[in-house]
């Protein structure tokens, strides 16, 4: 093929901006040709609007994959979590990278801890999902914390706290670590009190499903930064969310993993153990965003070894969710 640049679409977000570069380092020396990024404003970038207001589901990746379909660009860098479940035919999903640490964590005024806040404490999110289990744990724990509804990048977020307008503001472990922030985390949430979103901490890397020889070159180029584990864990975590019928920002929190390496899994390194592990669990959970009313369960089965058998888990535990109530929980179902 040509030596010619790859052009890398991405939000201009510094988030966004560092994790493309990132996978541009890792494209262009699979490929041995230069990538140059594409710089592209989405409606959620340019919406002031709270997430869930405006419907969540797709505001971060229509552009960049309308960018994709004009041949603007050649393929996309997406937070996998930003993607909407359902797959169009004209793109391909041609890699889902090593997956980050997928925890939240609490950026607080003096390098309090989440259980260390004082009553009363006001703790910043955009997100119905990280509001609702914060408001439940706080319930079940005794703790008095008010939840605010935020937007902005990473500066604004923690400028919220610097200068005194918040108590702490809950942001994803992934984002920091990948901007080099991740000294500034002064709480890392367990998964067992705030499941992440489906598929946090895991990138997508998306490209054209076209019949040509560029585009099938690039399928295969883009595949060798594929892992494996990653896209079998995130393909089971969003299909819990697209048979919940929910969208990108309903209050919904899916994690799949393995449980005898759970621990180094949480911290970005499912393989550290080197154990050979032949069960995977699957989590989730739905809840009302003050907390009152949750539905989580969970379910363990083999790994599962295709595409298939990843779906049908995320499948069933939906279907035992929704069986106890949980589509009466979420403010937004996907259209």
């Amino acid at each position: 093929m040509s030596s010619k640049a790859l052009r890398l679409g991405t939000r201009r977000s510094k988030l966004a901006m560092a994790q493309s570069g990132q996978v541009a380092d890792a494209v262009s020396q699979v490929t041995g040709r230069p990538v140059e990024l594409v710089e592209i404003t989405t409606y959620g970038d340019s919406s002031r609007e709270q997430l869930a207001q405006i419907g969540g589901t797709g505001v971060f990746v229509t552009a960049l994959r309308e960018a994709l379909l004009k041949e603007e660009v050649d393929f996309a860098v997406h937070s996998l979590k930003d993607l909407p479940t359902g797959q169009p035919d004209e793109l391909a999903l041609a890699a889902v990278p090593p997956r980050e640490d997928p925890r939240d964590v609490i950026v607080a005024r003096d390098a309090l801890k989440f259980t260390d806040l004082p009553p009363g404490a006001r703790i910043g999110t955009g997100s119905p999902r990280r509001m609702a289990q914060l408001n439940a744990y706080a319930r079940s724990h005794g703790l008095d914390i008010e939840t605010v509804p935020i937007r902005g990048n990473v500066d604004t977020r923690i400028r919220f706290v610097r200068d005194g307008e918040l108590d702490a503001v809950v942001l994803a472990a992934a984002g920091l670590n990948r901007i080099g922030r991740g000294d500034e985390v002064t709480d890392f949430l367990s998964v067992d009190t705030v499941l992440p979103a489906p598929g946090q901490g895991a990138l997508a890397i998306e490209c054209r499903a076209g019949n040509t020889a560029q585009d099938a070159y690039l399928i295969a180029a883009l595949g060798e930064l594929d892992d494996p584990f990653t896209r079998i864990a995130v393909t089971a975590e969003r299909s819990l969310l697209a048979a919940l019928e929910a969208g990108c920002s309903a209050p919904v929190g899916a994690l799949a993993d393995l449980p005898p390496r759970s621990a180094p899994f949480e911290r970005g390194d499912p393989h550290a153990d080197g154990q050979i592990v032949k069960e995977m669990r699957l989590r989730g959970v739905v809840g009302t965003t003050d907390g009152s009313r949750m539905v989580q369960l969970s379910t363990t089965g083999p790994v599962p070894e295709t595409y298939d058998q990843a779906m049908a888990l995320g499948r069933e535990l939906a279907a035992e969710m929704l069986a106890q109530g949980a589509a009466g929980l979420m403010g937004e179902r996907a259209q």
